[in-house]
């Protein structure tokens, strides 16, 4: 199993301690959750306010930051279209990076994915297929660039425990219609975050978790970094494997 951290998402640096437009302080972050366990790094390059950005020099810095911190590790990057909603503004953005990723998510629920992949793909950048819903799984089964793809995010919303599973499972088996063999990262988003992990491991798939997506231990209480994050996800994975199933705290959190 594949386990991912998502560093920081788009969220207000004040929304967390952890959270932070410093990129040294970022990197050591990232260096402790890989420690931890992370075998992948996502992360949203942000600019010296702190907002999400795709200006190439503040990819480069991000980039060059994390590398240094976690030689390696393969790192991969957002193209969310709530940085740069217009398209051709996004892909000109795009073509400008000087130092680039090893891949980047890029969501087929958003215009202009096609274009946004297919340019990656040209510039030697691998893809994630973020799909959140049946509108972006649509668009992304009839997508030129669809055999390109390296691995399906199948990312649940902020939603109660108890609906993720049958929302999680119906958009997999869906994304396995087209291609059985393509990995599949499960994850979720507050409340979602814990049960699709805990379900990402039940059903052998990989997944991610980091401050993008929850600011909170499995027990509820409030995470002091991404690593302890990673550790917790790690341990989880770790007995699952040794025996008998784990408890379902995570699921119930």
């Amino acid at each position: 199993m594949l386990l991912q951290v998502c560093l920081n998402g788009a969220r207000a640096v004040a929304q967390h301690p952890a959270l932070t437009a410093d990129v040294t302080l970022a990197a050591a972050d990232a260096a402790r959750a890989v420690a931890a366990g992370a075998r992948e790094i996502h992360v949203h390059p942000k600019d010296a306010e702190g907002d999400d950005s795709l200006a190439s020099r503040d990819v480069e810095r991000w980039l060059v930051a994390l590398r240094e911190a976690c030689p390696g590790v393969p790192i991969g990057v957002t193209t969310g279209a709530w940085i740069e909603p217009d398209v051709e503004r996004r892909l000109a953005a795009i073509s400008e990076w000087s130092v680039l990723p090893d891949f980047a998510s890029v969501n087929w629920h958003e215009a202009g994915a096609d274009e946004v992949a297919a340019l990656l793909l040209r510039r030697g950048v691998r893809i994630e297929a973020g799909i959140w819903d049946a509108t972006g799984l649509d668009a992304w089964r009839r997508s030129p660039v669809h055999a390109d793809t390296m691995r399906v995010l199948v990312e649940m919303p902020d939603e109660a425990a108890d609906m993720v599973r049958r929302h999680a499972e119906g958009l997999i088996a869906h994304v396995r219609l087209d291609d059985p063999g393509i990995p599949i990262l499960l994850h979720g988003e507050q409340r979602s975050a814990w049960p699709a992990f805990t379900l990402a491991v039940e059903l052998g798939l990989d997944s991610r978790i980091g401050l993008e997506d929850t600011l909170t231990l499995p027990d509820g209480r409030t995470a002091p970094d991404n690593a302890a994050l990673v550790r917790s996800a790690a341990a989880f994975v770790t007995a699952a494997d040794a025996g008998p199933a784990p408890s379902a705290t995570l699921a119930e959190t």
